[in-house]
């Protein structure tokens, strides 16, 4: 075998190996989620919905004066106001499987549930 062969070969295994790896990533990065979101406001879950089986809807959260309005759509859920000063939370739009919904001021967060409870998921992690 020539070098130049060896070469070609070495080239497109390294391809074929990189191109592997992006795929990798992606399915990694966009990893399905199901239709179960968690609502938890000050650490309590206070609602469970399967976005499948709910119908088009606005409801309020309130939390010491404040109150967020969640919306339901299609499917999906966001929230659409929010009483809070910064409104980073009306800016996340509608959940997506990577970055929850949070509001810090009224100490909510709505996410995807993966099938573990607060109580068993960890409060941090030590290294």
């Amino acid at each position: 075998m020539t070098d130049r062969k060896k070469l070609v070969i070495l080239s497109v295994t390294a391809a074929v190996i990189f191109v592997g790896s992006l795929i990798w990533c992606i399915v990694l990065l966009n990893k399905p989620h199901g239709d179960t979101v968690c609502i938890r406001q000050d650490g309590k879950i206070i609602y469970t919905l399967d976005l499948s089986k709910e119908t088009d809807r606005k409801f309020d959260i309130g939390y010491n004066g404040s109150s967020n309005t969640v919306e339901i759509k299609d499917g999906r859920i966001r929230i659409c106001d929010a009483g809070c000063p910064d409104k980073v939370c009306v800016h996340t739009g509608w959940l997506t499987a990577d970055i929850p919904i949070v509001c810090l001021p009224n100490k909510l967060v709505i996410e995807f549930a993966d099938g573990t409870s607060a109580d068993d998921a960890p409060d941090a992690v030590a290294r």
